[in-house]
C-alpha cells in the first residue's frame, strides 16, 4: 500500500462515518436508499470508477483501491449500500467496460461513473440462481432489434435502474452455448419491475422481480460479441465475488472493534464481561481467521492487478468470507446476550444482512462445486 493509498482509505472511511452511517437508520425505515444521489456525492470525490478509463468517467487506479473502497465500505452500519455500490462499479459494469462498444461505453458506462444512472445486473431468474446455464429468458432478432421476453429474479438497484446488463438467451443452443449479454434501458416499452421484495436482510437494498414482455432494444446494445454472454459473465461473476470478500473484512473488522467496546463496559458477576477468557479466545481466533482472510484478499488483488486469472481465489475468498461473516454475528450477537438480540442493537442487522453472502452471488455449495471441479475432485 502507497501513501496514496492510505490517503484514499482514509477518505472514504471519513466519508462512511460522517456522510452515509448517519442517514442508514432512515433509509433502512424506508427500505430504500437515494442512490442517484449518493452515487453521484461519491463520483464527485472520485469514489466511481476506480479502475476504468478517465475518457469513460472512470478514475484509472489500480485495483488496490477498489479493495480498500470495499472494505471502508464494509464498515458501513449496514449491508445494503455496500452491495449496491458492488453492483454499479463491479457487477453490472465490467464487462460493458471490457467488451464494449465505444458508442456503448459513453452512453451508459460513462454516466454511470459520474452518478447519473444506476446499473444493475440481471442474471437469476425465479427457477435459476445459481444455475446460470438454465436461464430461459430470451431474446429474439427482428431485423436491428431484440426483442426479449421473460423474468429475471433478486435483482439488486432494479426499482432504482435506469439500466440493466441482461443475460439472455439469443440462439437455440443449449446450455452454456447461445447466451448474449444486453444493455437494456429501464426506460424501454416491455420492461416492468413486477414486484419489489421484502427480504430478511438488506432491506434498504432494493431488490425485484423484473418481467420483459417483447421488450425491445436495439441490437447495438449487445455487450462484446453475440453468443459469448455465458463467458463475459463468468469473468464478472469472479470481480463480483472478489467484491464481496473485500467487503466481508471491513464487516468483520468493524463488528469485532463494537463487540469488543460493549464487552469492557458490560459488567457481569462483578467484572467486564471481556475479562472471561472465553471470550477474549473467541475473539482472538476469530481475529486471527479475519487476518487469514484480509491478507488471502490482497494476494488475490496483486494477482488480479498482474492479469492473472483469479477466478480459483476468487472462489475459495467468497466461499471463507461468508462464512466468517456467519460465525462473527453468530458470536457478536451471542455476547451481546438479551440486548443483541433485539432490533434497536446493530447485531440484529448486521446478522440478518450477512447472511445472504453465503447464498447470493454463487452459494457456499457452488463456490465447492466450483473448487471440486477445478481441482479435480470429481468423478
Amino acid at each position: 500500500m502507497t501513501d496514496e493509498h492510505e490517503a484514499f482509505r482514509t477518505m472514504v472511511r471519513a466519508y462512511v462515518e460522517n456522510e452515509i452511517n448517519p442517514n442508514i437508520e432512515g433509509w433502512e425505515a424506508a427500505d430504500m436508499m437515494p442512490l442517484h444521489e449518493i452515487f453521484a456525492s461519491m463520483a464527485e470525490l472520485g469514489m466511481i470508477g476506480l479502475e476504468y478509463e478517465t475518457q469513460y468517467g472512470g478514475q484509472g487506479a489500480d485495483h488496490m483501491f477498489t479493495l480498500i473502497l470495499a472494505e471502508e465500505f464494509g464498515r458501513c452500519d449496514h449491508g445494503s449500500l455496500p452491495m449496491a455500490l458492488g453492483v454499479q462499479v463491479d457487477m453490472a459494469t465490467p464487462s460493458l467496460a471490457r467488451f464494449g462498444t465505444p458508442e456503448l461505453k459513453q452512453r451508459y458506462l460513462a454516466p454511470a461513473m459520474r452518478g447519473e444512472m444506476v446499473a444493475a445486473i440481471a442474471v437469476s431468474e425465479p427457477d435459476h440462481g445459481s444455475d446460470v446455464a438454465g436461464i430461459r429468458t430470451r431474446a429474439l432478432r427482428d431485423g436491428d432489434e431484440w426483442v426479449i421476453n421473460g423474468s429475471k429474479m433478486w435483482i439488486t438497484n432494479s426499482v432504482q435502474a435506469d439500466w440493466l446488463c441482461l443475460l439472455a438467451r439469443t440462439s437455440d443452443e443449449g446450455g452454456y452455448a447461445g447466451m448474449s449479454q444486453i444493455i437494456v434501458p429501464t426506460s424501454a416499452v416491455g420492461f416492468s419491475v413486477s414486484k419489489k421484495l421484502d427480504k430478511l436482510g438488506m432491506r434498504a437494498s432494493d431488490t425485484a422481480l423484473l418481467s420483459f414482455d417483447d421488450c425491445r432494444v436495439p441490437v447495438a446494445n449487445t455487450i462484446g460479441e453475440v453468443g459469448k454472454g455465458f463467458q463475459q459473465q463468468m469473468t464478472q461473476f469472479v470481480v463480483e465475488r472478489m467484491w464481496a470478500a473485500y467487503t466481508a473484512v471491513g464487516a468483520c473488522e468493524r463488528a469485532l472493534e463494537r463487540t469488543a467496546e460493549y464487552l469492557r463496559e458490560r459488567h457481569v458477576f462483578g467484572e467486564p464481561l471481556l475479562a472471561k477468557q472465553y471470550i477474549q479466545f473467541k475473539l482472538a481466533e476469530l481475529s486471527a481467521e479475519l487476518d487469514l482472510l484480509r491478507v488471502y484478499n490482497r494476494s488475490v488483488a496483486q494477482d488480479y492487478a498482474a492479469g492473472t486469472d483469479t477466478t480459483r481465489q476468487a472462489t475459495i475468498a467468497k466461499l471463507k468470507a461468508g462464512r466468517l461473516l456467519r460465525e462473527v454475528a453468530d458470536q457478536c450477537m451471542q455476547f451481546h446476550g438479551g440486548i443483541g438480540y433485539v432490533e434497536e442493537t446493530w447485531t440484529a442487522r448486521f446478522f440478518r444482512d450477512n447472511r445472504l453472502i453465503s447464498i447470493g452471488g454463487g452459494a457456499d455449495e457452488v463456490m465447492l462445486q466450483i473448487l471440486a471441479r477445478m481441482d479435480g475432485f470429481t468423478a
